[in-house]
């Protein structure tokens, strides 16, 4: 008796919650319907992957690993990077100094990620030579604790130019610049310390 009023109760209240069905049929609007693929985009001046990045790419201590870790630290790793103060790319680079390399349309340079590739690398080429005396000097040494290499040095010379690279040298950490930014000479050649930049041969007044 007690199964039959149960099982005649759970049929009642059944019958009572699908009393309260009810369908409706909602009508999108015309102007809403997506009837054929659709575009999007990105805004001009970034790639998908420069928000992205949080961690520059470990590519051990070649020179792709060096010039990545540079980029990283510049703008992590943009081509269409311009920072407050005007510099451009990927790696950063001034005015005067893309002048030098021979190149003297910013708007082009800034669009064109293989330019500025041979750019970082001509301007390699180019403080090489300025300071290869001093690498011949110094790699080796230790100033201010950190240990001297030629990679660091064409780090620190990326930063603040060659010839503030030999003034920090030759009086052994004693004349040290910074960017506008606060990072020095010292930081430069610790950070970049120890990456195989052998195969970059110093050149004289070289352009792309």
């Amino acid at each position: 008796m007690r199964r039959c009023v149960i099982f005649f109760s759970s049929l009642i209240m059944l019958l009572i919650l699908m009393s309260f069905r009810y369908t409706s049929k909602v009508e999108v609007p015309e102007t809403l319907k997506v009837t054929e693929p659709t575009e999007f985009s990105y805004p001009k001046y970034e790639t998908p992957i420069a928000t992205t990045i949080v961690a520059p790419p470990f590519l051990g201590s070649s020179y792709i690993g060096f010039k990545e870790a540079l980029a990283f630290k510049e703008s992590r790793g943009d081509y269409f990077s311009i920072n407050t103060l005007g510099y451009l790319g990927k790696y950063q680079f001034g005015i005067g100094t893309l002048q030098l390399m021979g190149v003297y349309n910013s708007t082009y340079f800034l669009n064109n990620p293989e330019l500025q590739e041979k750019v970082f690398h001509t301007n390699i080429a180019r403080n090489k030579w300025i300071l290869r005396r001093d690498i011949d000097r110094f790699v080796g040494k230790y100033i201010g604790g950190t240990k001297i290499t030629e990679s660091g040095m064409l780090a620190a010379a990326h930063l603040a130019g060659a010839g503030n690279v030999k003034k920090y040298l030759r009086s052994y950490g004693q004349i040290d610049v910074a960017d506008a930014y606060g990072t020095t000479i010292a930081k430069y050649l610790k950070k970049f310390s120890g990456y195989d930049v052998s195969h970059v041969s110093p050149k004289r007044n070289p352009k792309v």
